[in-house]
């Protein structure tokens, strides 16, 4: 068998070659490079795409607070009541001023839970009967609403929601002259105007009606007819020949 010599190549093909042998990987290169990375951890590896990050636990507990209350509101007691005496907030911590609200109402009233929460305290102070009630959602410290004096229809711990009857307004003693229901609003030691917990569409008032100007007589019956001949008609008069 005879030996086959190693085929020839000329300088011009050798360098075609060794071209092609340098052009040839950069598409492989470049198309690598955009191409994503893939997962560094086996964790983000194996995470499902949908999947949610969970809440910091503070995060959790704030959302959670607000979730309780569902923002609910309603006055104390039946209606629209008279605010016979209004908030002043005292100069100092015992300086004079009233701490509260008090609504017109008569013993026996039923009277609402203002905000829906968990009822704090239900008892008698200096012989009267207080009713506290913790506002659901309100941070730390709570807000908490009191009520007195009243009957309490609820015990501690008990959960309420907003406008649920809680207690009966008692027969006395009251903060007013006559019967009312004293309702206050506490942060810890510090004392909050009621009125602000409800919502602008709760406090005003019902729809204005016109009443009757006094000193200023009603038109006659008799001023408002039309008379016979000033009423719309076709007319009876023949014209002239």
């Amino acid at each position: 068998m005879r030996h086959q010599p190693a085929p020839h190549h000329s300088p011009a093909r050798r360098t075609l070659l060794l071209l092609l042998a340098l052009v040839l990987p950069l598409p492989l290169l470049v198309l690598c490079g955009l191409l994503p990375a893939g997962p560094s951890t086996p964790e983000a590896a194996i995470a499902p795409t949908g999947a949610a990050a969970p809440l910091p636990s503070a995060e959790a507990d704030a959302a959670a607070d607000v979730n309780a209350d569902d923002g609910g509101r309603s006055w104390p007691l039946a209606g629209r009541p008279a605010v016979l005496r209004g908030w002043e907030p005292p100069a100092g911590p015992y300086g004079p001023g009233h701490r509260g609200v008090d609504l017109a109402a008569g013993p026996g009233a039923r009277v609402l839970a203002a905000a829906g929460g968990r009822v704090s305290f239900a008892g008698r102070v200096a012989g009267r009967g207080v009713l506290a009630i913790e506002v659901a959602g309100s941070g730390s410290p709570p807000l908490r609403t009191t009520y007195e004096p009243v009957r309490a229809l609820v015990e501690e711990g008990a959960r309420v929601r907003a406008g649920q009857p809680v207690g009966v307004l008692e027969e006395g003693p009251f903060h007013c002259a006559e019967g009312c229901l004293h309702w206050g609003l506490r942060r810890g030691d510090a004392y909050l105007d009621p009125l602000s917990l409800l919502p602008p569409a709760l406090l005003r008032r019902g729809p204005s009606r016109l009443l009757p100007v006094f000193g200023v007589p009603e038109p006659e019956p008799d001023a408002v007819r039309v008379s016979r001949s000033h009423r719309a008609g076709p007319s009876r008069r023949r014209c002239p020949r």
